[in-house]
């Protein structure tokens, strides 16, 4: 179990865009990171009333559960257990999460019951991840519904500089951020 501030910045991107950062960093001598997300609400949509994101992800041996929570600021509190490749299976193929654990523990903290929970979106992301001196960069490629985008997301841990280097970043490379709804969003819109 983990619980961490995340800090990002992020902007949608052309494939133009996605093609001149992908080149830039020889990413086709890189390994990707190949996961798919399934995210979960109640019926009444109460995860997205109180504006969090809650989701699964699907790596190629095992998984992660994630409970995304707002804060005062900038960033977004991140509560994720670790999932087994049986867990995972588990959990994908009865459409459940864990019971306990910790992002368990803090739905009942805010009276959503484990039991009420149901996918509600599914949406598989190709990703470069480059560790550069201002943050971890990363190049995904998205898959959802009928839906197909490219994002670049920097994650950082200082919002202030964070944004001060993510617009230089993305003035170097002359792009222009384009607003991003949250993946989350953009796979339910999309379904």
């Amino acid at each position: 179990m983990t619980q961490e501030l995340e800090i990002e910045f992020k902007t949608l991107l052309s494939a133009n865009d996605y093609q001149k950062i992908y080149q830039h960093y020889q990413l086709d001598k890189q390994s990707f990171i190949d996961q798919t997300n399934i995210y979960f609400d109640t019926p009444d949509q109460k995860l997205r009333q109180k504006r969090f994101g809650l989701r699964i992800r699907q790596f190629e041996k095992d998984g992660e559960l994630t409970l995304k929570c707002p804060t005062d600021g900038l960033g977004l509190l991140e509560i994720t257990d670790y999932l087994s490749a049986e867990q995972l299976d588990t959990l994908i193929e009865t459409k459940s999460i864990l019971k306990n654990g910790a992002v368990a523990a803090a739905l009942e903290s805010h009276d959503i019951s484990t039991e009420t929970l149901q996918p509600v979106a599914r949406l598989r992301t190709k990703r470069y991840e480059i560790q550069l001196p201002i943050g971890l960069l990363a190049l995904d490629e998205s898959w959802y519904g009928q839906a197909h985008d490219y994002e670049l997301e920097l994650e950082v841990t200082n919002e202030a500089q964070g944004k001060h280097d993510f617009e230089e970043f993305l003035a170097r490379f002359n792009i222009t951020q384009i607003p991003s709804e949250n993946k989350i969003i953009r796979a339910i819109k999309n379904q």
